[in-house]
C-alpha cells in the first residue's frame, strides 16, 4: 500500500474522531446494541422469569447437546442465537457513518479537487475510502464485543453465579459475516457518497440497509429461524463475494465526472 494511501485513510480516521457528532453515534449505538441490550436481557430473565415465557418457541429449536438445565438453555440463546442478529448491525452502524461521508465531506470542506490531483489515482482514493470506513468498523466491532462479553458474563455471574460459553459461531461472526456485511455495505455507501452533495443524503440512503438485518432479527424472534455455525458460513461467503463483486465494478464504474457531480 502506498504512503499517500496510508496517510488519506489516517486523515479520515483522525477526522471522525474530531466531529464529536459523528463520533458519539459511533460509540453510543454499539453500547446500547451490545452491552445494554444483552444486560437488560439478563436482568429481565433474573428478576421477571416469567416474561421470558415467550421464547419458548426458540428453545424448542435448539440443539439439547451440552444443555444442562433451562436456566443455561435461555443465557446460551441469548447470547449465542438473538445477540448475533443485533451485534451485526453494530459494524454496518459503524461503517456507514463513516462511508457516507467518505467524499461529501471533501466536497463539503472544498478539498475534493486537491485530493483528486494527488498522485494516487481514483481507484486507490476509493480503495483508501473504503478501506478507512472499513478498519474502523472493525475496530467497534471487536471493542464491542469484548465488552458485550465481559458485561454479560460478569452479570450472569453476579446474579445467577454461573457463565455461558459462547458458540463458535461468535468467531464466524468477527472474521467473516461481520466483516462482510461490513464491506458490502460501506462499498454501496461510498458510491452513494461519491453522487451526493450532502452526508445527510448519503446517511438517509443508508437506513435502507438496515432492513435485511432488522428482518433477520424479527426471524429470529418469532421462532421462524435460529443462525447457526453453517448458516452464518455460508451467509459469510455469499456476503463476502457479493461485496467483492460490488467493490471492484464501483471502481472501474467511478470518473472524476462523477465525483464532481458534473
Amino acid at each position: 500500500m502506498k504512503t499517500a494511501m496510508k496517510a488519506l485513510i489516517n486523515k479520515d480516521l483522525k477526522a471522525i474522531t474530531k466531529n464529536k457528532q459523528l463520533f458519539a453515534s459511533i460509540i453510543v449505538v454499539p453500547l446500547i446494541m451490545g452491552v445494554f441490550l444483552p444486560l437488560l436481557f439478563v436482568v429481565i430473565f433474573h428478576f421477571v422469569p416469567d416474561e421470558m415465557g415467550d421464547l419458548q418457541p426458540l428453545l424448542n429449536l435448539l440443539p439439547a447437546k451440552g444443555i444442562k438445565d433451562g436456566q443455561t438453555m435461555v443465557l446460551s440463546l441469548l447470547i449465542n442465537y438473538l445477540m448475533p442478529g443485533f451485534f451485526l448491525m453494530i459494524p454496518l452502524m459503524a461503517a456507514s457513518v463513516m462511508a457516507a461521508s467518505a467524499f461529501v465531506s471533501e466536497k463539503e470542506k472544498s478539498t475534493l479537487e486537491t485530493l483528486l490531483l494527488s498522485p494516487l489515482s481514483l481507484r486507490e482514493i476509493f480503495t483508501a475510502k473504503v478501506l478507512s470506513a472499513f478498519i474502523l468498523s472493525m475496530l467497534v466491532s471487536l471493542a464491542t464485543f469484548l465488552l458485550m462479553t465481559l458485561a454479560f458474563e460478569t452479570a450472569v455471574y453476579l446474579l445467577m453465579g454461573r457463565l455461558v460459553a459462547l458458540h463458535f459461531s461468535w468467531v464466524l461472526i468477527l472474521l467473516l459475516v461481520g466483516p462482510a456485511v461490513s464491506l458490502l455495505a460501506i462499498t454501496l455507501i461510498v458510491r452513494t457518497s461519491a453522487k451526493s452533495q450532502t452526508a445527510m443524503e448519503a446517511q438517509q440512503r443508508s437506513v435502507f440497509l438496515i432492513l435485511p438485518l432488522l428482518l433477520l432479527v424479527i426471524g429470529q424472534l418469532t421462532g421462524v429461524m435460529l443462525l447457526d455455525a453453517w448458516m452464518l458460513l455460508g451467509l459469510g461467503i455469499v456476503l463476502g463475494a457479493i461485496a467483492y463483486v460490488l467493490m471492484w465494478g464501483a471502481v472501474k464504474k467511478i470518473t472524476y465526472e462523477k465525483l464532481m457531480g458534473i
